[in-house]
């Protein structure tokens, strides 16, 4: 029984279990397969970097400082990309990237800070 390889169609040589001819086909063939599950987990985190970017970007005075919506938006970031929540005893709600957060207050105000 003759076998060809499921990436470039060469004949196999080896064992009868064989599905490539050699690593290189077998690489390539696995990144085609997964090629959409991988764009969308590099976008995600591309965009999850962005905003640690932006939020590491303004000078913490004493673990927190204040800006705007609209001075985050300008720097290009996405409010829906955030790693986890952190809600206090009252009810606050804080929207963390990692290791930064900013908790929305009045105004469009919001106040980053940085867990220790």
């Amino acid at each position: 029984m003759k076998r060809e390889c499921l990436e470039c169609g060469r004949d196999i040589i080896g064992r009868i279990d064989k599905k490539f001819c050699n690593d290189y086909c077998r690489n390539a063939y696995n990144n085609k397969v997964n090629k959409d599950s991988k764009n969308l987990v590099r976008n995600i985190n591309n965009r999850l970097r962005k905003n640690y970017r932006i939020l590491d970007s303004y000078k913490l005075t004493d673990g927190k400082t204040k800006t705007t919506r609209t001075r985050l938006l300008d720097k290009g970031f996405d409010f829906d990309f955030i790693t986890n929540l952190y809600t206090t005893k009252k009810g606050t709600t804080y929207y963390f990237v990692y290791d930064l957060g900013y908790l929305p207050l009045d105004n469009d105000y919001y106040m980053i800070v940085k867990r220790e």
